[in-house]
């Protein structure tokens, strides 16, 4: 197994349940990928995902393991699942509340009360399909696009989220409020299939929760069952090539010149650095270097750390800042490709739900940013600090008050350490932008088209990123892994 994200963690674990014997390496000192955690200064830094949606996918790996979930990790349901606020000050409290829901439509827009549930009403259409029909089976061939292509074209998957919202909502607001959730999963509302409205009813279905002791506890607990099972976890071994022979996976070597041999490998490093470098010495027909530098990428993200000598308990565990632009913006991020003096941010506030992720009297945040990936050009050596700066004045006049005068400690990511540090190609945040074109099918597949037992998980193959995305692909393993016995 090569990489220990959240795709990577769920595999060992189903393949160890299965029988398989796994060994995980993991290039970092720690696990979790871009669910790592940063401890500086007192504070915990949970550092990608924060947000737990499906939970029954966790659950389940439990299970397969003996054991009970809600014995060893505590879910918080939040309530509100996030606070939309824009640039003038108005916000929206979006809950699985359906009549919370209602009374925030009839304050914002009591004339689109109707088009949201007939978007709600497509929303779990397409939810049935997309996510418990398609979401965990495996798309080996044309003749599986073919099979779900009468459904796809039924959903109208060809529009984008954007004009799916659109056709039923007319508030300019709530169209920005239904249908931001692709960017969780790196893709442009105005560009994505509209398969993704899906999310809807899935936050509706199962709610937004946050883990005790921040994501970095699911991390833990899945690193638990994994050693339980009699399987280890290596870190600082870097993987440097896939072994090859006949077509045909035999291990792989690390960095420091070591083989490991395998009878089968499954990477949840980025796909495309899997192919264009772990691979790098067989040839490929299907992704080629041509191809994987022509496809196209999601965003990249711009994470500001930080600590505050004081509290803020006005403010939620999640909020949602929209600038003053949406559609301009986005085409700033995906088409342009520029980093524009504007932004919108996701501010993280673990503390409004677990105080033990800071020091008493202290809270702990993250302020989350869609920028360009690594093809815009920016200089991210010289610009992360003004950017930074930018953001903690936007802070500190609207939510954030003595936010400079508190600061107890800060960190920043930029797409540079998700190129240099996390191997994720261009510096993208999810991997390949979750576009219709990009999408099953035309995704990489879970089972490698390249070399035989070469398997693949996490954002950058089928069904994508986010946290059941990425949980999901372990569950392809289930049908296209044959069982341990056949490689006695």
């Amino acid at each position: 197994m090569i990489g220990s994200g959240f795709g990577g963690l769920a595999a060992a674990v189903r393949l160890g349940a299965r029988g398989f014997r796994v060994t995980v390496l993991e290039r970092l000192d720690a696990p979790g990928g871009r669910a790592y955690v940063h401890h500086q200064d007192g504070f915990t830094f949970d550092a990608g995902p924060t947000i737990v949606t499906a939970p029954f996918l966790l659950e389940e790996l439990w299970s397969l393991c003996g054991r009970r979930f809600s014995d060893e990790v505590e879910l918080r349901l939040m309530d509100p699942f996030y606070r939309i606020r824009f640039d003038d000050g108005e916000h929206f409290d979006y809950s699985g509340d359906p009549e919370a829901i209602r009374a925030e439509i009839r304050r914002l827009a009591p004339g689109d009360l109707g088009g949201y549930e007939r978007f709600m009403a497509k929303s779990e259409a397409i939810f049935r399909v997309g996510f418990e029909q398609l979401g965990h089976v495996p798309f080996d061939s044309l003749w599986d696009m073919a099979r779900i292509a009468p459904a796809m074209v039924r959903l109208k998957s060809h529009r984008s989220v954007y004009a799916m919202v659109s056709s039923h909502i007319r508030d300019p607001r709530l169209r920005t409020i239904l249908s931001f959730h692709p960017l969780l999963i790196g893709g442009n509302p105005f560009s994505v299939t509209s398969i993704y409205t899906l999310i809807s009813f899935l936050e509706r279905r199962w709610g937004v929760h946050s883990a005790m002791g921040g994501t970095g506890r699911l991390v833990q607990g899945l690193v638990s069952l994994i050693e339980g099972e009699g399987n280890q976890i290596r870190y600082q071994a870097e993987v440097e090539e896939i072994l090859v022979r006949d077509r045909q996976v035999r291990g792989v070597r690390l960095s420091g010149g070591e083989e490991v041999s395998a009878d089968l490998v499954v990477s949840n490093a980025d796909a495309a650095w899997t192919y264009r470098h772990l691979l790098a010495g067989t040839r490929r027909r299907r992704w080629t270097d041509r191809r994987i530098d022509r496809a196209r990428y999601s965003n990249g993200l711009f994470l500001w750390y930080f600590g505050t000598r004081r509290t803020y308990p006005d403010v939620l565990h999640h909020t949602i800042l929209m600038g003053p632009r949406y559609r301009e913006l986005l085409a700033d991020i995906f088409h342009r490709k520029v980093l524009a003096k504007d932004f919108s941010l996701y501010l993280h506030r673990p503390t409004a739900t677990d105080t033990s992720l800071a020091p008493q009297g202290c809270d702990t945040f993250y302020a989350l940013a869609p920028v360009p990936h690594l093809d815009s050009g920016t200089d991210w050596r010289t610009q992360a600090e003004p950017y930074r700066a930018a953001i903690a004045e936007y802070l500190e006049s609207s939510l954030l008050p003595g936010l400079d005068a508190g600061l107890a400690t800060s960190r920043v990511t930029t797409p540079l350490d998700f190129q240099g540090r996390l191997l994720a190609y261009k510096g993208a945040g999810f991997s390949l932008e979750p576009v219709l074109w990009q999408s099953a099918w035309f995704r990489p597949h879970n089972r490698s088209e390249e070399v035989r037992h070469l398997y693949l998980v996490g954002s950058g193959t089928h069904p994508g990123a986010g946290l059941p995305g990425v949980l999901s692909s372990a569950r392809v393993l289930d049908t296209v892994v044959p069982d341990a016995s056949t490689f006695l």
